[in-house]
């Protein structure tokens, strides 16, 4: 029974360790479906499933032929997530998106507001190098947004990963505390079905 109690304790002091160093502390999901609609926090999602990784060689932001996109599923669940949304008090947002095309069909798809290019949003997969200018410009263009409907911003697995330290699914969300910074509060991850 010691043995029992002794493992227990440890674990929970590795994962209060783990939470420290992460920078992170989940609330309630309730919590950030709140700070959200009061404009306390901001969503950020990985676009829908778009199968495979990277974009291929011949990339072109303005050919979406030449990109990877929304399979079928993908574009399923771009659309489950105005439902979503709603039952979480969300019917209209500021929508912000990278400007390749899986970002923006899925953005489209959640029908929530008028979509909106945001060129930090796009990925830098093949260029980690500009990491560090993509976050910081994100950061300090939400930062400086007026007041008003919910910010909903659709980007990248490396942009989230990068802002926050984790790794979503395709269309997971992220929802995190205002004002953004290198080390964001993080109240809740969030997708549609789960």
């Amino acid at each position: 029974m010691k043995t029992h109690s002794v493992l227990t304790a440890l674990l929970v002091f590795s994962l209060g360790l783990i939470s420290l160093f992460a920078g992170t502390a989940y609330a309630d999901e309730s919590e950030a479906w709140e700070a959200l609609r009061e404009g306390r926090a901001v969503l950020m999602l990985r676009h829908a499933l778009a199968p495979g990784t990277g974009d291929p060689a011949n990339f072109d932001v303005d050919d979406c032929s030449t990109q990877r996109n929304l399979n079928a599923e993908g574009r399923e669940q771009a659309l489950a997530w105005k439902v979503y949304l709603a039952e979480h008090g969300v019917e209209e947002a500021r929508v912000f998106s990278s400007q390749w095309c899986r970002c923006l069909d899925t953005a489209r798809g959640m029908d929530v507001g008028p979509v909106k290019e945001m060129m930090s949003l796009n990925s830098f997969f093949q260029n980690r190098s500009n990491s560090d200018m993509h976050t910081q410009q994100t950061i300090a263009i939400v930062n400086e947004m007026e007041p008003g409907l919910p910010v909903v911003l659709v980007s990248h697995q490396v942009n989230i990963t990068a802002l926050t330290g984790i790794y979503p699914s395709s269309n997971e969300g992220v929802v995190m505390a205002l004002p953004l910074s290198e080390n964001p509060t993080i109240l809740a991850r969030v997708s549609p079905g789960s």
